[in-house]
């Protein structure tokens, strides 16, 4: 390896593999793995997120799974605190960082960096949570889609957290956050990035979902989230809003029947895969590869590592 050290970001789609494309590159290169999925990070969500196992994590050591409790919000900004202390331990044992995961406002707070303001203007989000609870959080998502759209694209109409800091941030300083976003420092700059993407033909990915999300229900998501409620999780905790967690309490309030359920899951995480990949094949300097292919991956690292 070169005298500057190695960071390899593993990138894609939901379903498409990268868990365990991620195994074998630990496996092949003496690798660490840190995740980042925005949902595995709170503790208790498991068959929803398809959590690597306790057996998985002890074969191959994994970061920031488990790490938040499901009542607060973790941000991008914790996530970027959080892995660049895997960072630095990883590359203390001499071993081979792969930050491994879907969530693109993760990937961007670590290799892009975060601006460090401005701070919390209480009165104007206080203003945009009463206009979001009145008028409906649309009007707010609308507004956005207007100063900013490049940052608007790339969040859920849904987002509410998101949506509201983006406003506050321009209302308070009056300039957008993809402003801000292209003034920030990447806080890797002093890391050789190695970004590699993992795709899938369409009708082979969607294929791959049907069966996730099968898998999921089979082995207890109904019962997971019954079991989550009764220890106390607040049916608005972050990780509710996650994908197959929103419908099944649609589905435990009534409002959907089980077969419903399945197919809202599975409808709603093929639009998440186009929006991934939609804001992937945005990030600059990714290789891509066939989800199938991984011996090309594998051999193009070796390459990239020497």
């Amino acid at each position: 390896m070169s005298e500057v050290k190695p960071l390899v970001a593993l990138v894609g789609p939901t379903a498409v593999g990268k868990s365990e494309t991620a195994l074998r590159l630990a496996r092949a290169f003496d690798g660490e793995i840190i995740n980042a999925d925005s949902q595995q990070v709170y503790r208790g969500f498991d068959i929803g997120t398809d959590k690597p196992g306790p057996d998985v994590r002890a074969a191959v050591p994994h970061h920031l799974v488990d790490v938040a409790d499901p009542r607060d919000q973790f941000t991008a900004a914790d996530f970027a605190t959080g892995a660049l202390a895997a960072v630095r331990e990883i590359h203390g044992r001499g071993r081979l960082p792969l930050v491994v995961g879907g969530s693109g406002l993760y990937f961007k707070a670590l290799l892009d960096g975060l601006f460090p303001g401005p701070g919390r203007n209480t009165e104007l989000r206080r203003r945009l949570e009463d206009e979001a609870r009145d008028q409906g959080l649309e009007t707010l998502y609308r507004r956005l889609l207007d100063v900013d759209p490049d940052y608007a694209r790339r969040v859920r109409s849904r987002d509410r957290v998101r949506i509201i800091r983006a406003l506050e941030v321009y209302g308070t300083t009056g300039r957008t956050l993809t402003d801000h976003f292209r003034e920030t420092i990447s806080p890797v700059r002093h890391l050789a990035v190695i970004k590699v993407g993992l795709d899938l033909e369409r009708a082979a990915l969607y294929r791959r979902i049907e069966e996730r999300v099968e898998r999921m229900f089979a082995r207890g998501l109904v019962e997971e989230v019954r079991g989550l409620l009764a220890a106390g999780i607040p049916e608005g905790a972050p990780p509710f809003k996650g994908l197959g967690y929103r419908q099944v309490l649609q589905h435990l309030r009534g409002g959907l029947s089980l077969d419903e359920t399945k197919a809202a899951a599975r409808l709603e995480t093929r639009h998440f895969a186009k929006r991934q990949l939609t804001w992937f094949r945005k990030m600059g300097g990714v290789v891509w590869f066939p989800a199938d292919g991984v011996g090309a991956l594998e051999s193009y690292l070796a390459k990239a590592l020497q």
